[in-house]
Formats: C-alpha cells, sequence, structure tokens
C-alpha cells in the first residue's frame, strides 16, 4: 500500500509483538509453531532444484489484489520449476485483514484445496470487507457476514464448522503467528515477495507479469 504507511507499520508490528508476548505463556500455543507458516500453492512442495516464491498478502488490500493474476500467470508458465508459499499479513490499517486472514486459516484447516480458492474471492469482491463498507457493522456481524462470503466456496455443508472455526482459539492463534512470522522476516507492506530468500524491490507494489519473467528467467536459465 502507500509508503507513507511503510515504516509506521514496522513500529506498529514490533509493538504489537512486545505487548503480545507475555500472551504466550498462557495460551496453548509456543513459537516456534508446529508447522511452517503459509499455504503452498497447487501443493507444489518444491526441492533443490525448484525456485521458490514466498509471497506477503492481505486478503483485503488492493496491491495484493492486483499482483496475484500476473503472478499466476507466472506459475503457470514455469510449472513445476517454481513453487510458491503464501504468506498473511492482516496490516493494521486495514479494516477486516484479520478477520479475512482467520476465514483463511480456518478454510485452510477444513480443507486446504479451499484456500486459494478463497483468497481469490476475497480479491475479487474484497470492497464487500473495506472500512467504509462495514463501518456500521458489529464485529459479531462481519465474522457472519465472511462465513456466508466463504460458504459460496467450501459449500453449505461447510458453514457452520466455518462458523465455529471462529470459536476456536488455535485459528487466532494461527493467524497472530502468521503476523509474528511477517514480522520476523521484516516484512512491513503488502504486497511483498522473496525469490529463494532474498527480498524483492519494490514493496507494497504489484508486480506485472514481465517483472516476474525478468526475475525468474535468469535463475531458469542458470539452472
Amino acid at each position: 500500500m502507500k509508503r507513507q504507511h511503510h515504516f509506521a507499520v514496522i513500529q506498529f508490528s514490533y509493538i504489537f509483538l512486545f505487548i503480545t508476548s507475555s500472551q504466550w505463556n498462557v495460551l496453548p500455543q509456543n513459537l516456534p509453531p508446529l508447522r511452517y507458516d503459509g499455504f503452498v500453492y497447487e501443493n507444489r512442495k518444491g526441492g533443490s532444484d525448484s525456485i521458490l516464491i514466498e509471497a506477503f498478502f492481505d486478503p483485503v488490500c488492493p496491491d495484493s489484489r492486483d499482483t496475484w493474476p500476473p503472478l499466476q500467470k507466472a506459475l503457470k508458465h514455469y510449472g513445476s520449476r517454481v513453487s510458491l508459499v503464501v504468506h498473511l499479513l492482516p496490516l493494521p490499517y486495514h479494516d477486516n485483514a484479520f478477520v479475512a486472514s482467520r476465514a483463511l486459516h480456518i478454510a485452510n484447516i477444513l480443507n486446504c484445496s479451499f484456500t486459494f480458492p478463497l483468497l481469490e474471492q476475497f480479491f475479487k469482491h474484497q470492497e464487500k470487507f473495506y472500512g467504509s463498507e462495514t463501518s456500521n457493522l458489529s464485529k459479531d456481524s462481519i465474522v457472519k457476514e465472511i462465513v456466508k462470503f466463504a460458504t459460496v466456496i467450501v459449500g453449505d455443508s461447510y458453514s457452520s464448522p466455518l462458523q465455529f472455526g471462529f470459536n476456536d482459539i488455535q485459528t487466532d492463534l494461527k493467524t497472530r503467528v502468521s503476523f509474528k512470522y511477517s514480522a520476523s522476516r521484516g516484512v512491513y507492506a503488502t504486497p511483498f515477495f522473496f525469490v529463494n530468500g532474498f527480498g524483492l524491490p519494490g514493496a507494497g507494489s504489484a508486480l506485472d507479469y514481465k517483472v516476474w519473467r525478468s526475475i525468474i528467467d535468469p535463475l531458469v536459465g542458470a539452472k
């Protein structure tokens, strides 16, 4: 998003980590988590010969939305030579980013095949959850709207499990872990990308298909 927010988010992230760190002594989850953070795209586990992209997205961030189609196009072009892990960073200045991210974690627990279709659903209709659209709604009402929204993707039979997921402290913890993991990597904006562990310039800006080709083609050629 806008660059004037970036350094404020860095400060917020580390203040948030400091304030909440004591909670981990009483909640049933300790760092490090049981598994590596993130959602693996199309079950491409990657390997020593594949190129790994790590993307940090906010489901209600317009720049995350705009960078997704060209990234998908690049992933299709390179096939198994490139793998993708998506991490969620719910930015504090995006209303409903945390609850939307939590919905994605719940969907992933129910069935990992739901995760990316639901992420795309958020990208396509994210204006429904902008602050201006939900300013008159309570937190419970927003959760109900998101459950209804997500049910379109996961199906009616999963509506109750989705709702129950928001009452499960573990899904809250998973969403916090994603936030803390992003902060630990120095991520302060969305979208943010690492390729083979190295951060790309232009944090907070969407990358188009030509840029992805210019980044990955030399790596594929070198292999």
